[in-house]
């Protein structure tokens, strides 16, 4: 329901923006294009800050965040002695959420190096690879979300551990 009124309302004010632009007084059309330039802008920035963090994916950004983790738990496990039960526990699961995400960033990897399979009759090519696409930003963006969530867990694991 909520996403019906948000998709109308972003519907009526391009109408509003187009109606103006082409048929609005001066006023009006200075505006409209005054909203186009900064929508293009603002767009613009976006596929910036996609192409950026595509960079640092295929650079490796997320494999040396995991092995820091790593790191980090090896460690909490050598001073094991010195750390209580529950401690342990909560570094257990740390680590079974970290080969999670390590294997849905391999998963991730695999298919961007797979080659793309042959398009099904009807369906066009350039469709099926903004789906695609968007379909691996959106992954990329959860497992960033997820990342950040162990992160901030580890830390405040080391911080109890200390």
């Amino acid at each position: 329901m909520i996403r019906s009124l948000i998709k109308l309302g972003l519907l009526l004010v391009a109408a509003i923006l187009v109606y103006n632009y082409f048929f609005g007084t001066s006023e009006e059309k200075a505006q409209s294009k005054e909203v186009f330039k900064k929508t293009g802008d603002a767009i613009g920035a976006a596929w910036n800050l996609l192409k950026t963090e595509k960079q640092k994916f295929d650079s490796g950004k997320y494999d040396t965040v995991l092995d820091q983790l790593g790191n980090a738990y090896r460690a909490v496990r050598e001073r094991a002695e010195y750390v209580d039960e529950k401690v342990l526990r909560r570094l257990d699961e740390l680590e079974r959420r970290k080969a999670s995400l390590q294997k849905q960033l391999d998963a991730i990897e695999r298919e961007e190096q797979a080659p793309a399979p042959a398009p099904k009759k009807g369906i066009k090519t350039d469709q099926t690879q903004t789906s695609k696409s968007a379909d691996q930003d959106r992954r990329k963006a959860e497992l960033q979300r997820a990342l950040d969530s162990l992160v901030r867990d580890t830390e405040a694991l080391l911080d109890e551990a200390q």
